[in-house]
């Protein structure tokens, strides 16, 4: 398996790393669970789920990437059914924040994703990220099959090996399971909501960073 050496080059040069301020719920609407779907009308597409602090930014990040198709907003890796955000805000259903993504792979790659995810947080805290703090912002990938799975430790395997983090990284690679949708008001959130404090201040500044670094991968019309 092939590891790029200027991937790992560019990894000393750049990280952003993701803190989001408390994020009170703005409504009671319900939760939509979507079980493992198997796609079988599209050969080139697949799935994947990653946890890297608030959905928000994470979110954010991905829909702005050529070949990803579509970015939903949730919750997984717990013990729960339909956890509510409150619930998971709470630390008693053992939820991850993560994004849910569907991409085209003759357009992006897996090794691509993979470089943005561990670019666009810190991957070396334990249940955190920034001021967040908790397990609902660890680190996270769970994977849909084994080619993922691959891909994943080796990457880990090689940046810790080249030492590009001063300390060990800590994501969890595990095995999709059940997706929970978040509420309505979470999906899509910077992009409906680009004038509200958080965004403006927050999220706007840590964008236009991530579209700099990576402008050769974003969509056309971004």
């Amino acid at each position: 398996m092939h590891f790029s050496r200027t991937l790992i080059v560019g990894f000393y040069g750049f990280m952003l790393l993701l803190s989001c301020s408390s994020k009170k719920s703005q409504n009671n609407s319900p939760n939509i669970k979507i079980m493992n779907e198997t796609i079988t009308n599209f050969t080139n597409v697949d799935s994947v789920i990653f946890a890297s602090g608030c959905f928000w930014c994470t979110e954010a990040f991905f829909q702005r990437l050529e070949g990803v198709l579509s970015v939903e907003s949730g919750y997984s890796g717990g013990t729960v059914d339909n956890p509510t955000y409150e619930e998971v805000c709470d630390k008693s259903t053992g939820h991850a924040e993560c994004i849910k993504l569907k991409y085209d792979t003759t357009k992006i790659s897996f090794d691509e994703l993979l470089e943005v995810f561990f670019k666009t947080h810190d991957p070396t805290t334990l249940n955190r990220q920034g001021n967040d703090a908790g397990p609902q912002y660890r680190s996270a990938i769970f994977y849909y099959n084994q080619f993922q799975k691959d891909k994943s430790m080796y990457y880990i395997e090689t940046l810790n090996a080249e030492k590009v983090y001063d300390n060990p990284i800590v994501t969890q690679v595990e095995p999709a399971k059940a997706f929970y949708l978040a509420e309505n008001y979470h999906q899509n959130f910077y992009n409906n909501n680009s004038n509200q404090g958080y965004c403006k201040f927050v999220i706007e500044p840590k964008l236009e960073k991530f579209e700099k670094i990576f402008k050769n991968k974003l969509k056309k019309h971004n």
